[in-house]
């Protein structure tokens, strides 16, 4: 990167971004807000919307969405925290910046991602940003899911293998269920055994970090050890676009019958269906507001 950076280390590929997955390094090891003890006293004192916590022994093909509750550890959060190490369990924190003590480390986050978009013309705001931390038991596995947005994953503790599938591939992810699953009109990406020739595979340990592109297939498993793994979630101008266009494309399908151009294969096409989706859903908000 071509601006200093307080998170992210200087091997950062910038102009990958969204292009493909990549490993580079953090900074983050030692930061106060990722200390146990802070943890400790965070997550139980956390609303329940912001806490899912389920069972650890999935397998790749389990819908990671409902894990919690098709696969629930029966425990509290507080005894599963205290068992992490033993219980088989996956703990997974919406926003931990809702607490003071994330703060800081949030900011500098946003600042570093934005930093990275500048560099390879991806915009200057991060749009939506969110964040999570993961805290599993040894060897859980997290299911093959799509995020429907762009990801940077750092390890704090422990070890992990990621294994990422191409973004845009429809042998992994089909374009109607891609399209779905960001437009959440109720399918999921499911894995098949024969998708894994397709993957590129990652070790993780601490102070390694991971690039997942938008809307990139991937699936977890983690090492012999307790893992604690923090993840900034963000959209960019082009992922924003993008999305639009996939709502256009599933509504297209859903309401119509019709069999669209995938989205992410003609950039032209998909900034027109994004510039559509937009108009209709400015027109639909301004008719709603004076009927």
């Amino acid at each position: 990167m071509t601006s200093p950076t307080t998170c992210f280390a200087d091997d950062m590929q910038s102009e990958l971004l969204d292009r493909q997955s990549f490993l580079f390094h953090h900074k983050l090891l030692g930061h106060p807000a990722l200390a146990l003890q802070n943890l400790g006293r965070m997550i139980p004192a956390l609303p329940e919307w912001q806490v899912h916590y389920s069972s650890g022994k999935l397998q790749p093909s389990d819908d990671f969405g409902r894990a919690h509750v098709t696969h629930a550890n029966g425990l509290s959060i507080e005894e599963t925290i205290e068992t992490i190490r033993t219980s088989d369990s996956y703990i997974m924190i919406r926003e931990p910046n809702t607490d003071v003590s994330f703060h800081p480390l949030f900011r500098d986050l946003i600042r570093d991602v934005q930093g990275v978009m500048q560099d390879c013309g991806a915009g200057r705001e991060a749009h939506d940003a969110k964040l999570y931390l993961f805290i599993s038991s040894p060897n859980s596995v997290t299911p093959f899911h799509i995020d429907r947005y762009s990801n940077f994953l750092m390890q704090i503790q422990g070890r992990k293998e990621v294994s990422v599938f191409p973004q845009w591939d429809e042998r992994s992810v089909p374009s109607r269920v891609r399209e779905s699953v960001v437009a959440y009109s109720g399918e999921r990406a499911t894995w098949q055994p024969e998708m894994d020739g397709l993957r590129t595979v990652y070790r993780l340990e601490p102070g390694d970090a991971l690039h997942v592109p938008f809307v990139a297939g991937h699936h977890v498993r983690n090492g012999p050890e307790v893992s604690i793994t923090l993840s900034l979630f963000f959209h960019t101008d082009a992922t924003r676009s993008l999305t639009r266009a996939m709502h256009l494309n599933d509504k297209l399908r859903r309401r119509f019958g019709l069999r669209p151009h995938p989205v992410g294969m003609a950039p032209v096409r998909d900034a027109v269906k994004s510039g559509v989706w937009r108009f209709g859903r400015t027109v639909a908000h301004v008719l709603r507001r004076t009927s």
